[in-house]
């Protein structure tokens, strides 16, 4: 739903790098550099951005 501010595993602080990721990957961006260039080196990290999915709209419908 929101994107966590840290990572589950290591506690690294993700959260604030979101926008841009998703920004450069729409714009035709290879997901791997991007998070090479966002300094995600832990597979833990970036999982998070890779399986996270915006459904803060659809949940919103519900409520």
């Amino acid at each position: 739903m929101i994107i966590p501010v840290r990572c589950f595993t290591c506690g690294k602080v993700i959260g604030h790098l979101w926008e841009e990721y998703e920004r450069r990957v729409k714009n035709g961006e290879e997901a791997k550099k991007v998070l090479d260039d966002l300094g995600l080196k832990k597979y833990c990290c970036r999982q998070i951005l890779l399986t996270h999915r915006e459904l803060i709209k659809e949940i919103a419908k519900f409520k």
